[in-house]
């Protein structure tokens, strides 16, 4: 019988004593059972990391792990968690989100493809409460790089990672770091692939930092002149296409 691969998830915490729970229920309930959860705490000063030792003590495929001061960012923890990660495959997930039960089954099938180095899927967004209201967020088949460029199309909580086809990605220290991971990526010459279903829950919460569209759309310039070292021309036509996407998104 051939052994099921580890999926590592990552998920940076900071004072989410209000939904780690609901974040961790679903990461229990999936239909893919071989996945270690580390969850990297960024200093909370809630019963956050309470709630997160319960949960570990009941079930060791939890981690709990901790930075030595407030980052203020996901990046440290993140790459905390990515660099104690024993898995072939490395998802992410925030500690305010939530997964269906088959996203991992379903997403796991995609890498039998040797040309994909990315699963991800749609996603539907709630609202604080984790009311539901069918504002779903439909993402393309698949993307390369240049696609990628265009919008950032991976949601964040969607989107899983092949290391033995790219090894150990880790984050950049800069605003929109998972979108700079998946760009990375996919400059390899991978794509991305989209399960083309429903299979997380995104909270939309009204002081979040993704919810300053301005400050997003800065970051992206940032992203396009200084990371990916475009040209001024292309750099203007991708961010173009990236603001009216961008705006499309948020609308819905």
């Amino acid at each position: 019988m051939i052994k099921q691969p580890i999926i590592s998830i990552i998920t940076p915490c900071y004072n989410s004593s209000n939904y780690i729970s609901q974040t961790i229920e679903s990461v229990i309930s999936q239909t893919y059972a071989n996945w270690e959860m580390i969850i990297v705490d960024d200093c909370s000063s809630d019963n956050s990391a309470q709630i997160i030792n319960e949960y570990s003590q009941k079930d060791n495929r939890i981690s709990y792990f901790k930075t030595d001061s407030p980052s203020g960012s996901p990046v440290v923890p993140r790459n905390i968690g990515i660099e104690h990660a024993k898995g072939r495959y490395i998802a992410l997930l925030n500690s305010d989100d939530l997964w269906l039960p088959k996203k991992l089954e379903e997403q796991l099938k995609l890498f039998d493809n040797k040309n994909v180095a990315i699963a991800y899927s749609n996603y539907e967004k709630i609202n604080e409460a984790g009311e539901r209201n069918q504002r779903i967020i439909n993402a393309p088949n698949k993307v390369d790089y240049h696609n990628l460029l265009k919008s950032n199309v991976i949601g964040n909580l969607t989107g899983i990672y092949d290391t033995a086809k790219v090894g150990k990605i880790y984050c950049q220290n800069i605003r929109h770091e998972d979108y700079v991971l998946w760009l990375s990526i996919l400059k390899k010459g991978y794509i991305a692939q989209n399960t083309n279903t429903v299979t997380a829950l995104y909270r939309v919460r009204e002081n979040s930092v993704s919810s300053n569209k301005l400050k997003i759309l800065s970051w992206q310039w940032n992203i396009l002149r200084n990371i990916e070292n475009l040209s001024l021309l292309k750099a203007i036509y991708y961010y173009l296409i990236y603001a009216i996407k961008a705006f499309s998104k948020a609308i819905k």
